[in-house]
């Protein structure tokens, strides 16, 4: 165990002692008000039925006097009981101790063991042993039995009376035994259910917590819908799915209609396979399970990406095509350089304008396979990372100085970003990824000032950053294609640029997208830290 779990355990030990201490003073206390609800009792009771000897005219006023002193001592337990002082094992012993004394006065004032009296023992030891969980109840037994054979002793000495009965006390005394003993059986039951009941709550709880995690970790979207169609809880990857932070009591008809029409149809018929629904560019694939009755006809959805088991599949596909097309460029680098060679001596010593052309196709096409080989060999070490924390305004700064030098670009390329953005990554590899879009923003788009800007900007919890150019947009139809291997719209273009920055964002644990910008041109977004949990700061 870690010294923090320790220290965890050792607060909650600590809280939960200081719950249960809590809870025998509030018990005390309540105990203290039925102490005075007796008395009054008592005192309405006496007064009432003075006239049919319930007391004697002449032990009344000592029936009044131990009343007061009685209800003086009650208020004062109230008192002892509000600062918790002295310690509840000390007050409880004093109230049951004064609880005793008084109603054995009391019998003894109305006629001793034959008033009837005594039997308020009996519950006030049942009381003393529930609050006390099981403890002293013996002990609060004991002094009953013995201030009960005090008084009947004393009774037979100070009258002088042959009329003693010292049966009935000895029944009553073992009655106090008796409830004391069962109080405490009752308490100790009690207070192995209540740490049941402690051990499942907290059982609870954490199966709780487990659950929420799982549910937020999943690889899917997860919505919660009740029999009205509101959702009543998603998780953060539906977020993303869906482009929204928050879906509480919102009506999936109003915010996703195809959906909730695939959740009739299969409210209707359970073995219907749900089609694809399309969502914020987004192709998904619900899948419906129907919860327990308890749960009132909530739906659980589970929204699949299928961009996302696309890319899986293309990945377990590519994964034995990579190591393939890594030995295949190892073997076709050696002949290349030779035929590069090859070509650009011929060219030298030639003279025949037909035998340039053909070396200079023979050269520009050996350059294409070359740079093609070295981005095979790019993307099989793409899995080389070694992340470390990025100032993104220092470090952005620093490139746009060399990619403008390097590239001989005149105007100033803007950049927007927060001092406070700090993000995780391979520097060498966001220079290979950023040099790769920002190249091919700048051929694209129009060279005036402003034509290709850099921003960095939050969403939700994570930095993302933003290259934007004002040349055309992608056509509709190939921007499913943008991120695929060998996919290109220039005949020179290898086709592995854009493909190999997504594999490179996706060990990075970042993630690399195509945006339209309402007011026209081009962006592509990296968003750090999607998949590792880089949170800002």
């Amino acid at each position: 165990m870690t010294v923090a779990g320790f220290v965890h355990t050792i607060s909650a030990l600590d809280l939960s002692r200081r719950k249960a201490s809590e809870v025998y003073w509030q018990s005390l206390a309540a105990f203290n008000v039925f102490r005075l609800l007796s008395v009054i009792a008592l005192l309405v009771g006496g007064f009432f039925f003075v006239s049919q000897s319930f007391v004697s005219s002449r032990n009344l006023p000592w029936f009044l006097m131990v009343a007061a002193l009685y209800s003086l001592l009650a208020l004062l337990f109230a008192l002892g009981i509000a600062w918790r002082k002295p310690l509840f094992d000390i007050q409880l012993a004093i109230h049951v101790t004064v609880d005793v004394a008084f109603i054995v006065s009391v019998m003894y004032l109305m006629g001793g063991i034959k008033s009837g009296l005594g039997l308020l023992l009996l519950p006030y030891l049942a009381a003393a042993g529930l609050i006390a969980h099981g403890r002293m109840t013996l002990f609060h037994a004991s002094i009953a039995t013995i201030v009960l054979l005090a008084e009947e002793t004393h009774r037979v000495w100070a009258e002088g009376s042959a009329d003693y009965d010292f049966t009935t006390v000895a029944l009553l005394c073992v009655a106090c035994f008796a409830v004391a003993w069962l109080a405490h059986r009752l308490a100790r039951y009690a207070q192995e259910s209540q740490k049941l009941a402690e051990q499942r709550r907290v059982d609870l709880a954490k199966l709780d917590r487990l659950n929420q995690r799982i549910l937020e970790d999943v690889s899917d979207g997860v919505l919660v819908v009740d029999d009205k169609g509101r959702i009543r809880q998603s998780n953060p990857q539906a977020g993303r799915l869906l482009g929204r932070h928050s879906f509480t009591d919102t009506r999936l008809d109003t915010l996703l209609p195809a959906l909730s029409g695939e959740l009739e149809n299969w409210r209707m018929d359970k073995q219907r396979q749900p089609a694809l629904v399309s969502v914020a560019h987004k192709l998904l694939r619900p899948r419906f399970v129907a919860l327990s009755s308890g749960f009132g006809g909530a739906v659980l959805i589970y929204l699949e990406d299928m961009d996302r088991l696309r890319r899986e599949s293309q990945q377990i596909k590519l994964a034995a095509l990579g190591r393939l097309t890594a030995n295949l460029a190892h073997e076709i680098r050696n002949p290349l350089s030779a035929i590069s060679h090859a070509a650009q001596i011929l060219g030298e010593e030639s003279r025949d304008p037909l035998i340039d052309k053909l070396t200079r196709i023979i050269g520009d096409n050996t350059r294409r396979l070359e740079r093609m080989v070295k981005d095979v060999l790019e993307l099989n070490r793409r899995d080389r990372v070694q992340m470390t924390e990025l100032a993104l305004g220092e470090w952005l700064s620093h490139f746009l100085d060399e990619f403008t030098q390097v590239e001989r670009i005149a105007v100033a390329l803007p950049l927007t970003c927060s001092p406070n953005a700090v993000v995780r990554f391979d520097p060498g590899h966001l220079h290979q990824v950023l040099w790769n879009l920002v190249r091919n923003g700048w051929r694209y788009c129009r060279k005036g000032e402003g034509s290709l800007a850099l921003r960095v900007q939050r969403q939700d919890d994570f930095w993302f950053l933003d290259i934007w150019n004002d040349g055309p947009p992608v056509p509709a139809d190939a921007q499913s294609q943008l991120f695929e291997p060998f996919f290109t719209t220039d005949a020179k273009g290898t086709g592995l640029g854009l493909y190999i920055a997504r594999e490179i964002c996706q060990a990075n644990a970042a993630q690399i997208e195509y945006l339209e910008p309402p007011g026209g041109g081009v962006c592509f977004r990296i968003t750090f830290g999607m998949n590792d949990g880089q949170k800002i700061r």
